[in-house]
């Protein structure tokens, strides 16, 4: 089983995906199950692999859960008797959570010419990323194969599923503004941390004035960038594609953008 869950958490950091690997580093007693004994836990609370079910395992999972969140490792003693965790095994385990995380996750909406280019300069610095879409002629493996999800869906619809977290920034880059306005509503109601919108002053102007009527008042939340990326004066997707990656490590450095020689 070891041998599977090695393979599968591979799988998973290569991928870029927010994890924490559960092991029992010392048992005395009886206990479920062995010193070794390994499970991965996901964000959403599913799980990969075991370490013996029950009121343990049901434990564990809510720390590790709790792990993620605040990107710490720990280390855990259960005591498996009546008086502790309210068990009948009558030993004592010891478990140890690794956590795996990445501090900047990126949601692309819109698979089209823009989002391709900033999944190239994603993959070249090693950032995360989805990509989701209704067009499987554009959100599809031969475009996107370093993604770690491609969801087929309309990009407002999709967001509703992906766990967004306040490590997630997104970037809404789809084929028109009815689809734009959709899931920039949709976002604003996320912990993202960072919530970019592409276009140009007019059409930023008339969305916001839109969900201001609906009480929303995008321009007044910080995380919203609209228009979206830095004004170093590139027009084409590739130039496009560099200022929105600038912006995003701005944010998630929490810098100002400057000319180096400022600093001298």
């Amino acid at each position: 089983m070891n041998t599977d869950i090695i393979s599968r958490l591979n799988d998973d950091i290569n991928n870029k995906k927010n994890l924490a690997v559960v092991s029992i580093v010392s048992s005395e007693g009886s206990t479920p199950r062995d010193i070794g004994s390994k499970m991965i836990v996901y964000p959403d609370k599913t799980i990969y692999g075991t370490i013996g079910g029950g009121e343990l395992e049901h434990l564990v999972i809510k720390d590790a859960v709790d792990c993620i969140k605040r990107n710490e490792n720990k280390k855990l003693v259960f005591d498996l008797t009546p008086s502790g965790i309210d068990a009948l095994c009558m030993g004592r385990v010891e478990v140890l959570i690794e956590v795996y995380t990445w501090p900047v996750r990126v949601m692309i909406l819109g698979a089209g010419h823009v989002a391709l280019s900033l999944s190239k300069l994603l993959d070249f610095l090693q950032i995360p990323y989805s990509v989701a879409d209704d067009r499987t002629e554009f959100a599809n493996r031969d475009n996107f194969l370093k993604a770690a999800d491609i969801i087929i869906d309309l990009p407002h619809k999709a967001l509703k599923k992906y766990p967004v977290d306040d490590n997630t920034y997104i970037v809404i880059v789809t084929r028109g503004h009815i689809y734009d306005e959709k899931c920039l509503k949709e976002a604003l109601s996320t912990k993202a941390c960072y919530i970019g919108m592409i276009g140009s002053r007019s059409k930023v102007k008339e969305i916001f004035k839109r969900l201001d009527k609906e009480g929303l008042y995008p321009q007044r939340d910080k995380r919203v960038y609209s228009p979206i990326g830095l004004s170093l004066g590139g027009k084409t997707p590739n130039e496009i594609a560099v200022s929105v990656v600038s912006e995003i490590l701005c944010v998630s450095y929490k810098m100002k953008p400057r000319h180096m020689r400022e600093t001298v």
